[in-house]
């Protein structure tokens, strides 16, 4: 039996920001703006080579699946591509879509029924990041990164708990699990084009997800 285990939520240290690396600013700002997550991530010009699966997705968790066929239908109106069509499951309703960037992004609902009309509204953004080994990574954010775990599932998944000013909360999964759930091979090279901001110093995890204190992110340009 897989037992859980919780603990205190009161996190001095906690994912502050999300960088996503892109070629060209100006259409990830409007790709984004018109998804209507732009207010969830920074964005910072890099041409770093990167093939195959970055090791990541950003979930989106809204109210209902009218609400998560409204997102995946911005996304790809906005030029993104479909990875996994909407469909129901077995936890509910969810889509899979790629924006212009490569950022990979699941769209999702508990609920299989709508209770009420589609809104615009997020209630959770959830950074899950695909690594080799759960328990020793997790280990490594609570001893180098200072993180504290919210909820531990064995070595299949571990949630961190979100400071104050968070506005995504980050979790580990393991990797091929996590690109087979996005309906995406689990092999790629390079960078993840990502950069998370962090209160602690700048280090990079064990599976090369870099992170930097939050203050030397600069926002993206208005």
């Amino acid at each position: 039996m897989v037992m859980a285990t919780t603990t205190s939520t009161t996190a001095d240290t906690s994912l502050a920001s999300v960088t996503l690396e892109v070629a060209d600013i100006e259409a990830a700002r409007r790709f984004y703006g018109a998804f209507g997550v732009d207010a969830y991530i920074r964005l910072r010009a890099s041409d770093a080579r990167s093939t195959g699966f970055r090791g990541f997705t950003l979930a989106l968790t809204v109210s209902g699946p009218a609400t998560v066929d409204g997102f995946v239908g911005a996304a790809v109106d906005a030029g993104a591509t479909v990875l996994k069509p909407a469909a129901k499951s077995l936890w509910g309703y969810s889509g899979v879509v790629q924006a212009p960037d490569g950022t990979i992004w699941k769209v999702a609902t508990s609920a299989k029924k709508d209770t009420g009309p589609a809104t615009r509204e997020i209630d959770e953004v959830v950074l899950l990041i695909g690594v080799e080994d759960v328990k020793a990574t997790k280990q490594f954010y609570v001893g180098q990164g200072g993180l504290t775990v919210a909820k531990s599932v064995g070595g299949k998944y571990a949630e961190f708990a979100p400071g104050q000013s968070s506005t995504v909360k980050l979790a580990l999964y393991k990797r091929r699990a996590l690109a087979k759930d996005l309906g995406v091979p689990a092999d790629g090279t390079g960078s993840h084009r990502i950069v998370l901001g962090g209160s602690a110093d700048a280090f990079t995890d064990l599976d090369g997800f870099v992170w930097e204190a939050a203050e030397s992110l600069a926002p993206t340009p208005s």
